[in-house]
């Protein structure tokens, strides 16, 4: 049996909205410091551009442009797709380290640094060795 742990009533849209809200309120004021367009939360599952198969979901996303400006995503369908049958506190436990992993991109953007990039490229990398 899995360490998993599983719910019967799955997580809505408006609910996660109230937690990711929370979460966000977690972190210290410094770090919303040029993220103009804040936190979105999208109902849309987005399956990866590096998917080989139904199985590589993207949680969230950091953009940055010099129209649109600086904004992190979520994706709530991706999050029922993939952690929809978990209980609400290992719901809350993966959308917070979701946050804080686009929150991570942010902050490097402003520092001109990438090792998140380099990290995540890594991630993928592996990820395709395995097709």
């Amino acid at each position: 049996m899995s360490d998993e742990t599983i719910s019967d009533d799955m997580m809505t849209i408006d609910e996660m909205q109230e937690i990711l809200d929370g979460l966000a309120e977690e972190l210290p004021p410094i770090f919303y410091e040029e993220l103009n367009g804040g936190i979105l939360l999208l109902p849309e599952a987005h399956r990866s551009q590096y998917a080989q198969a139904d199985d590589l979901w993207t949680l969230g996303e950091y953009r940055y442009s010099h129209t649109m400006g600086r904004y992190i995503v979520i994706f709530y369908g991706s999050f029922m797709k993939l952690f929809g049958h978990y209980d609400r506190e290992r719901m809350i436990k993966e959308l917070r380290k979701t946050l804080r992993h686009e929150f991570r991109h942010h902050m490097e953007s402003l520092a001109g640094e990438d090792g998140l990039e380099k990290e995540d490229a890594a991630f993928i990398a592996k990820y395709l060795g395995g097709f």
